[in-house]
């Protein structure tokens, strides 16, 4: 027997939310722009890390052997949408339907944002003669950056509006920000990636997260509370 379900202790801040997808809106945009007019000092930029860091890369294989198991498996987008989809699965067995059907649909949305993105940025990735891993489809943004960011940032949120010990919140926070600064390390390390591609996934993500936040404090989730009459 499930204990009965708790949508939230406390209501989520709405007008928090909004106010943090206005600001993460701005920076996501200016970036996707420059990219996409390719805007030569960002370009230059991109190339010096790039080409620094697959040096190391092909230097150090120890390193980058862990890096591929890493981004290959561990944080792997569809790892992490199979993370999601034990949340979901656990929210509905404890009756909370609306919470886990904006779980699914905020990560199906923000996987086709980050499809057609690609699609229409096109930005090609960076290509060496001594290759250590391979990628194929667009660049920008990275898509194992912004999957990583928005699985994390709403399974932490959904653990902090259940009320989760704090143990188990620092645990789990801990582990979050490892994945989502691995998985943006990795994906440079390994030559797959343009920096700003990294960043870009990571702030479309965390914008994604802002305003599934924002939707779910003022729509039915709010008035619809998951606790049984």
């Amino acid at each position: 027997m499930y204990p009965a379900p708790t949508d939230t202790p406390t209501r989520p801040s709405g007008a928090r939310a909004a106010l943090t997808a206005a600001a993460l809106g701005v920076p996501s945009l200016l970036l996707l722009l420059l990219v996409a007019l390719k805007w030569r000092p960002l370009l230059s930029l991109d190339g010096d890390i790039a080409r620094t860091t697959h040096r190391w890369a092909v230097d150090e294989s120890g390193i980058t052997r862990v890096s591929r198991i890493l981004t290959d498996w561990v944080w792997d987008p569809w790892t992490m949408r199979a993370l999601c989809a034990v949340a979901v699965i656990w929210l509905a067995l404890r009756g909370a339907w609306w919470l886990a059907l904006w779980l699914t649909g905020t990560c199906a949305v923000g996987s086709a944002l980050q499809q057609g993105l690609k699609a229409a940025v096109d930005r090609p990735r960076p290509v060496w003669p001594d290759p250590v891993d391979s990628a194929h489809y667009a660049a920008f943004p990275s898509g194992h950056a912004m999957t990583a960011v928005v699985v994390c940032g709403l399974l932490l949120w959904v653990l902090h509006l259940h009320g989760v010990r704090s143990a188990v919140w620092r645990t789990c926070l801990t582990l979050a920000v490892i994945s989502v600064v691995g998985v943006g390390v990795t994906r440079i390390w390994l030559g797959v990636h343009w920096p700003s591609d990294v960043v870009g996934g990571s702030l479309l993500g965390a914008l994604m997260v802002a305003l599934a936040i924002a939707t779910y404090a003022y729509g039915p989730g709010r008035r619809h509370g998951t606790n049984p009459s």
